[in-house]
C-alpha cells in the first residue's frame, strides 16, 4: 500500500509546481465557500471585465488606441448596466409579480379542462381528487403570490446589500479594466517564476472559456431578444418575464430550453386555450430553438468546450448545488478548468515524452 501511494506521489506530484497548483485550487475553493458572498462584487467585476477585454482587443485590432478603447467599452458597459438596473429588471419583477398574484385566477381557467381528466380517466382521476388538487394549488400559489407582494418590506437588509453591490461593481470594473497589467503582475509575484503547468492551463482555459463565456452572453442577448419580439407580436402576456426565461434557458445546456416550454405553454393555453394562439407560439417557440441549437450555436461557439453531455450535466448538477445560479452559469467554464488540470497535469505530461522519446528512438 505505501508503495502504491509512493508511486502515486512520484508520478503526479514530483515537482513543486503541481504541489502549489494543488494549494492555489485549494485556498480558491476555500475562499468561494466561506467568503463568496462577501467577494461577490468583486468577483462579479473580474469577470466583467474580463468579458469586456474582449472587445477591447477587437478595437486595439483596428488602430484604437488603449485608452480610447478602453473609454468606448466601459461606456457601453455603464449603458447595457443602466438600462438593465432601469428599465429590464423592474419590468421583469413586476410581470413576475402579476403572474404569481394571478395565478389562482389562471388555475380557474384551466378547471373545465381539469374536470374533464375523470370522465376521460375514470379509473385514474375522480372528482374529488381534481377538487383537492386546484384547491390545494390555489391556496399554495396565493400564499406565494403574496409572499412575492410583501418582499420588498420583508427583506429590506437584502435589498441595501444590493443595492451595495449594485454600487461597487461598476466600480471595481472600472478600476480592473483600468490597471489590469498592474494587477496581473501583482497576483503572478505570488506564483512560481517558471510555471509551465499554470501557463498551459492558462493558454487553454483562455482559449476556451474566454469563446465560451463572451458567445453565452451573445447568445443570452440574441435569444431574449428575439423572443420578446415574437412574443410581442403574438400578443401572449407576460412577453418581457417570459423572453428573460426563454434568453436564460440556454445557460442549461439540453435541460432550460425543456424546462422554459411549460410555462410559455402555461401563459399561452391560459391565454388563449387550445387553439389557433397557442399552436402559433408553441410552433414559435420551437422554431427558435432549433435556429438556436443548429445555427446560432455552431455559429458563436466556433471553438466548442469539448465536453461529453454527461459531463456538462454533472457540472451542472454540482456547481449549481454548490453555487445556485451562478454555479449553474459558470459550470461549463468550471468544468473546463477540471478538463484543461486533467490534461496539462505533471503526470500526463511526462507520459507524453516518454511516448514521444520512444517514437522518436524507433525512427
Amino acid at each position: 500500500m505505501k508503495k502504491l501511494v509512493n508511486d502515486f506521489i512520484d508520478r503526479y506530484f514530483h515537482d513543486e509546481e503541481s504541489i502549489i497548483l494543488v494549494l492555489l485550487l485549494i485556498s480558491g475553493l476555500v475562499i468561494l465557500l466561506f467568503f463568496g458572498g462577501v467577494l461577490a462584487p468583486l468577483i462579479t467585476a473580474i469577470i466583467i471585465a474580463y468579458l469586456m477585454q474582449g472587445l477591447v482587443n477587437i478595437l486595439l485590432r483596428y488602430g484604437v488606441s488603449a485608452r480610447l478603447a478602453f473609454v468606448v467599452v466601459y461606456t457601453v458597459f455603464i449603458g447595457v448596466f443602466l438600462l438593465m438596473l432601469l428599465f429590464l429588471l423592474p419590468s421583469a419583477w413586476d410581470q413576475l409579480r402579476r403572474l404569481i398574484s394571478e395565478l389562482p385566477n389562471l388555475i380557474s381557467q384551466g378547471q373545465s379542462s381539469l374536470m374533464l381528466l375523470p370522465e376521460n380517466y375514470p379509473n385514474l382521476f375522480s372528482e374529488q381528487q381534481i377538487l383537492d388538487f386546484i384547491g390545494g394549488m390555489r391556496g399554495e400559489l396565493g400564499g406565494y403570490g403574496q409572499s412575492v407582494l410583501e418582499y420588498s418590506l420583508a427583506s429590506i437588509p437584502s435589498i441595501i446589500g444590493w443595492i451595495i453591490f449594485l454600487v461597487l461593481v461598476p466600480i471595481l470594473v472600472f478600476f480592473v479594466m483600468k490597471d489590469k497589467i498592474e494587477l496581473m503582475k501583482w497576483a503572478g509575484n505570488f506564483l512560481p517564476r517558471n510555471r509551465p503547468l499554470m501557463t498551459r492551463i492558462w493558454i487553454e482555459m483562455d482559449q476556451q472559456i474566454s469563446n465560451y463565456i463572451r458567445g453565452k452572453v451573445l447568445e443570452i442577448f440574441i435569444v431574449g431578444s428575439v423572443s420578446y419580439v415574437m412574443f410581442v407580436a403574438l400578443g401572449i402576456n407576460y412577453a418581457l418575464l417570459l423572453s428573460v426565461l426563454v434568453g436564460l434557458s440556454v445557460i442549461v445546456p439540453y435541460i432550460g430550453a425543456t424546462v422554459v416550454t411549460f410555462p410559455v405553454a402555461a401563459v399561452a393555453y391560459a391565454q388563449w386555450g387550445i387553439g389557433g394562439e397557442f399552436y402559433a407560439v408553441v410552433i414559435a417557440y420551437g422554431i427558435l430553438q432549433l435556429i438556436d441549437g443548429n445555427v446560432l450555436v455552431p455559429v458563436i461557439f466556433s471553438e466548442a468546450v469539448n465536453l461529453h453531455p454527461v459531463a456538462i450535466i454533472a457540472a451542472v448538477l454540482v456547481f449549481g448545488g454548490i453555487w445556485g445560479l451562478a454555479g449553474v452559469f459558470f459550470a461549463i467554464p468550471l468544468a473546463t478548468l477540471v478538463k484543461a488540470i486533467i490534461n496539462s497535469w505533471p503526470g500526463k505530461l511526462h507520459a507524453i515524452a516518454i511516448s514521444g522519446q520512444e517514437d522518436s528512438n524507433e525512427a
